[in-house]
């Protein structure tokens, strides 16, 4: 092949971005929003990013299109139906770029959206070697119906856009020849599909073979598999599609844009987001803070238990983790509600109460138990017999299921969700004792 392929992995988001390199130009694919790794990239190599293609309008991560356009003059490329308002040129159906001695042809693959196109790869003996599927194949699994407007019966919307992958699917993709190499946008974790593999690339051929969206069945078949068992939509996805569509502002400059202070003046009603860890957190912590820990998927809950207009103050064990989740806020768009940054815990009184795990053993029937585990996870049984079922992203709308007089212990799978919810339940029902289980639930049985 006359063209070097790199993927750049982001781990939190599980988002695969593209540099397509032939002789000394190259093309990205679906680029986060640090454009530093592609800089440093393109550098190492001493070529130029001469283009930027963007397989759809993300819902799941801001682009950092605009500011390499802006700082690098890349010719930026979208579909048509994507309707962006940053300045691009359109790339559907058939149309080619040149990027060194290879090209690039677009083939138009709705149904994860209006506006999806997947990216042929074809080297200068005219041979097809890859295809960057973006969100509507992966290994694995097909990209879930993207509902990204805000107006219309999304029911609808949902089937209208399943019967699409059904045809880009069977149409296009499945046509392509076996040995082409697959590379998706997304990886295991994502939110945008409900099986997709760990595996970071695949064939089609593979794919005909093991994926369960690409077998033998009928199209009205095909829409209730794909629209069954799909994950939760956090809130800040139509948020970021909105962004992407225009083009975000320099990365850099929103961060430096965010008030880092040293003193704890908190104003009533603004949410505090401390990402400590949980045991951190139980040590001393603001009244009304909400856990979230830096590690795992701290930007996806950020902005499923936050809306995207609202306000927010920012707390971490010091400077250079403050700095970290500055960036991963910035990841989804959010960097711009930080009231402000900050590092101390001088007012950090608030004590959280200790479980005696031998009476809650032996008096099960005094407590409420609390699963905050998704559906997917329940199916494999309740840990806890009489639990009540509430998922974390549904917790703020049925936290009136929770008996305000009966102490409450939260567990999940193995304590990252259950601290936010623990801390979530505290806020919306102060009069009620909450004891988070955490990894404590390893301790129990199903029973």
């Amino acid at each position: 092949m006359n063209a070097h392929i790199e993927r750049f992995y982001d781990e939190d988001l599980a988002h695969a971005s593209y540099a397509i390199l032939s002789n000394d130009e190259i093309a990205l694919i679906d680029p986060g929003r640090n454009p530093q790794p592609y800089y440093d990239y393109a550098e190492n190599y001493n070529a130029n990013i001469v283009a930027v293609i963007e397989t759809h309008l993300h819902a799941d991560f801001v682009s950092g299109h605009l500011e390499i356009h802006n700082t690098k003059g890349s010719e930026l490329y979208a579909s048509k139906f994507a309707k962006a308002k940053y300045p691009h040129t359109t790339l559907d159906n058939d149309d080619i770029i040149a990027v060194g001695n290879i090209e690039l042809k677009a083939l138009n693959t709705p149904g994860h959206s209006p506006d999806s196109i997947s990216v042929l790869l074809i080297d200068e003996q005219d041979t097809r070697q890859a295809i960057f599927t973006g969100d509507t194949l992966f290994v694995g699994d097909v990209g879930r119906p993207d509902l990204r407007e805000e107006d219309g019966d999304i029911a609808t919307q949902e089937k209208e856009l399943a019967h699409q992958m059904y045809s880009s699917t069977r149409n296009v993709l499945m046509k392509l020849g076996k040995e082409i190499k697959v590379y998706p946008a997304h990886g295991a974790g994502s939110l945008c599909g409900k099986n997709i593999s760990s595996d970071q690339s695949s064939t089609i051929g593979r794919e005909l073979e093991e994926n369960p969206a690409l077998q033998p069945m009928d199209e009205v078949t095909f829409v209730d598999f794909l629209l069954d068992d799909q994950p939760f939509v956090p809130k800040y996805f139509k948020h970021d599609v909105s962004l992407n569509r225009n083009g975000a502002d320099s990365l850099d400059e929103s961060l430096k844009a965010v008030p880092v202070v040293e003193n704890e003046i908190f104003q009533d009603g603004i949410a505090i987001i401390d990402a400590r860890s949980q045991e951190q957190f139980k040590s001393g912590y603001h009244p009304g803070a909400i856990n979230i820990a830096a590690g795992g998927k701290f930007e996806t809950w950020l902005g499923t238990i936050l809306s995207p207009q609202e306000p927010f103050y920012l707390v971490a064990e010091n400077k250079e983790s403050l700095k970290n989740l500055m960036g991963k806020t910035a990841k989804i768009g959010y960097e711009k509600n930080i009231k402000a940054a900050l590092t101390s815990f001088a007012k950090a009184k608030g004590k959280e109460p200790e479980l005696d795990m031998g009476h809650f053993k032996s008096h099960k029937q005094d407590y409420q138990i609390l699963d905050v585990r998704n559906d997917a996870e329940l199916e494999k049984g309740k840990i806890f017999k009489g639990a009540i079922h509430i998922p974390l992203p549904e917790l703020e709308d049925r936290f009136r299921e929770i008996d305000p007089t009966t102490p409450a212990v939260v567990h999940c799978a193995s304590g990252y969700r259950s601290a936010i919810a623990a801390s979530l339940i505290k806020n919306l029902l102060p009069d009620t004792k909450v004891y988070d289980l955490g990894a404590a639930v390893k301790d129990f049985k199903s029973g």
